[in-house]
């Protein structure tokens, strides 16, 4: 089992060494200029290597790259071995990457909210404050609340109790402990 670090730096040839093959190497047009490797890992006996990439393009422009990437596996294969120096070359797996996909999701969605949030603008612009404009109270003002608090008074109600909230004494003095 090989170290971590190891597995990196392979991948990281690995996706260089492809990616120049398929830019000067390979004259498969299917193949063109819209083909990129975007990353690739490898697995950490080094045995086998996934390479994902993107393609620049439609759906049958993803088809023919993918049966390209298929037919010069051989070649890409043989190139990084040749670059790498190791005894065993790794089997190489390609895999299209879903970040374009993914992306376009995201883009969708946040489009979504942005009209959400114009229909919101425009539906608030004339609109005024339920209540007051500012709903908090500042230090120093009274408030009805406020002033009908002060009136109660520590008389104990017909529970035996204040208005405080504190039970009343007994008449003899005692507390309800003794």
């Amino acid at each position: 089992m090989a170290d971590n670090a190891r597995a990196k730096r392979l991948a990281d040839l690995i996706r260089e060494v492809v990616a120049e093959k398929l830019h000067r190497g390979i004259k498969d047009p299917r193949l063109g200029t819209h083909v990129t490797v975007t990353d690739t890992r490898v697995t950490g006996d080094l045995r086998e290597a996934t390479v994902f990439y993107t393609v620049f393009g439609d759906e049958e422009d993803r088809k023919a790259a993918e049966a390209g990437l298929e037919s010069a596996k051989g070649v890409l294969r043989s190139a990084v071995g040749a670059a790498a120096g190791i005894k065993h070359t790794p089997s190489l797996t390609f895999v299209a990457d879903a970040v374009p996909e993914t992306a376009k999701t995201i883009d969708e969605a946040l489009a979504r909210a942005r009209a959400a949030d114009e229909e919101v603008r425009k539906a608030s612009s004339g609109a005024s404050y339920a209540g007051e404009a500012d709903p908090y109270r500042k230090p120093g003002e009274a408030d009805e609340s406020d002033e009908a608090d002060e009136e109660e008074t520590d008389e104990p109600d017909a529970a035996g109790e204040a208005a405080t909230g504190a039970p009343a004494r007994r008449e003899r003095g005692e507390d309800e402990s003794a």
